[in-house]
């Protein structure tokens, strides 16, 4: 759902944006909320690659410190359990 915010931008400001809106073929609304869209989307890629990296890099820390049992309470993989035929 779609939700209305207001700004506040100098005539200049304002007008220079109305005109990139307009060779874009967007409205001035439009034109906003795909800039602020690029920038949440390219906040959100630099921290999952940071966040990659990071894991990368500690992995054998990780591995050291938590071990194979990453699901604790599920059986061994190989080893699913399987519910009896007449269950329901």
């Amino acid at each position: 759902m779609a939700k209305q915010t207001n700004i506040r931008l100098d005539d200049a400001v304002k007008a220079a944006a109305e005109d990139r809106a307009k060779r874009r073929g967007l409205t001035l609304q439009g034109y906003v909320a795909d800039l602020i869209e690029a920038d949440v989307n390219q906040a959100r890629a630099a921290f999952m690659a940071g966040a990659a990296t990071f894991l990368a890099q500690y992995s054998d820390e990780f591995e050291a410190e938590v071990g194979e049992d990453r699901y604790p309470g599920l059986p061994p993989e190989g080893q699913a359990e399987s519910a009896p035929r007449d269950a329901a």
